[in-house]
């Protein structure tokens, strides 16, 4: 793709200083950056590389100084960092490549299909879907029975929706995601785990991405809920029942046990442990490598196994490095006293 300077400040209602007649063909982080190329700076930390860079062009932010010469151009946006999520969008060249419906799909005659779909090799539609308009299923999918699956949603390879589920407006899910498996329910009987029946269904509310390999179990009853705006990493389990916030974002490798209620708007770190049946409110932020075994009121931001506030964390994980020097000290200190 070519695109002058001028062109994309105005698609980012950004003001060019410097050359605006420029042509990028590319998008780079501000270290690789080479001419004819486009980069970006968001944290202050990167800052340094704007004074060597090769890129022709370079994004910041309208609170950004610039104290010496460059030899860049810029265009000053409100944030950066919003900015080039939308400049993605415009060099995105991963568009749907599937033109039609696979002679090799299968589609069950009771289900609907909407206008501008795009079904991929070997993908199955089980009985009773309803799929919107301009919906893309990419190869080797397995869509259950009586599953919507609402318009402008991707669906990427090897992805399967178990029965009644029902996917929203503009979700993106990737490959090898499994939403509305069974949740992991046993109840103890004499000798044995009996399996509890799961009943319900997953629900995704519209602009909902989930990750690749990450795992929505269905409710025992009722709905596991995945509100508007959540984003997914990869490798994720989300237990029955769960219901998270709108756009709440989760990190890879975090597990969340079933009942959980998740608030809106949370940051939460990869590898987090949360346990079933809490309450997490609003606003919370979790660090990475966290146990969450309470609930957690609005707000706040913890962290540590189990969690607790940040920064007390923080001040005690500083002691907790020092416990051998300090116990050494405390039995140096016995020895004197004793003599």
């Amino acid at each position: 793709m070519k695109i002058s300077i001028e062109k994309i400040a105005k698609l980012l209602d950004g003001k060019v200083i410097g050359e605006s007649s420029v042509i990028i063909e590319k998008i780079n982080t501000i270290e690789d950056a080479k001419n004819g190329e486009i980069s970006f700076i968001a944290n202050p930390k990167y800052e340094k590389h704007l004074f060597n860079t090769k890129a022709s062009c370079v994004l910041v932010s309208n609170n950004f100084q610039l104290n010496d010469k460059i030899k860049t151009n810029l265009i000053v946006v409100k944030d950066a960092y919003f900015a080039l999520s939308q400049l993605t969008e415009i060099f995105n060249i991963q568009k749907p490549k599937i033109k039609s419906i696979s002679k090799h799909a299968i589609i069950n005659k009771s289900s609907k299909v909407g206008n501008n779909i795009n079904i991929g090799h070997f993908s199955i539609i089980g009985e009773n879907c309803e799929i919107g308009n301009n919906v893309t299923i990419y190869n080797n999918c397995v869509i259950g029975n009586n599953v919507t699956i609402k318009n402008n949603t991707i669906i990427y390879s090897q992805v399967n929706i178990k029965d009644n589920c029902i996917i929203g407006e503009n979700n993106i899910i990737h490959s090898g995601a499994v939403i509305g498996s069974d949740g992991f329910g046993f109840a103890p009987n004499e000798n044995h785990l009996e399996k509890i029946k799961h009943l319900g269904n997953v629900i995704t509310k519209k602009n909902v991405e989930i990750g690749a390999n990450t795992t929505i179990d269905k409710a025992s009853l009722g709905s596991t809920i995945i509100e508007e705006g959540v984003k997914l990493d990869n490798l994720i389990q989300i237990g029955h029942n769960v219901k998270i916030g709108k756009n709440t974002a989760i990190a890879g490798l975090t597990a969340i046990a079933g009942s959980t209620i998740i608030g809106e708007n949370c940051l939460i770190g990869g590898q987090c442990a949360i346990t079933g049946h809490i309450k997490i409110g609003n606003n919370v932020r979790i660090a990475g490598n966290s146990g969450i075994g309470g609930n957690i009121k609005d707000n706040l931001t913890v962290q540590g196994i189990y969690a607790f506030n940040k920064q007390d964390f923080q001040r005690s994980y500083i002691l907790f490095k020092r416990l051998p020097k300090i116990v050494d000290q405390l039995d140096q200190i016995k020895k004197d006293l004793k003599n």
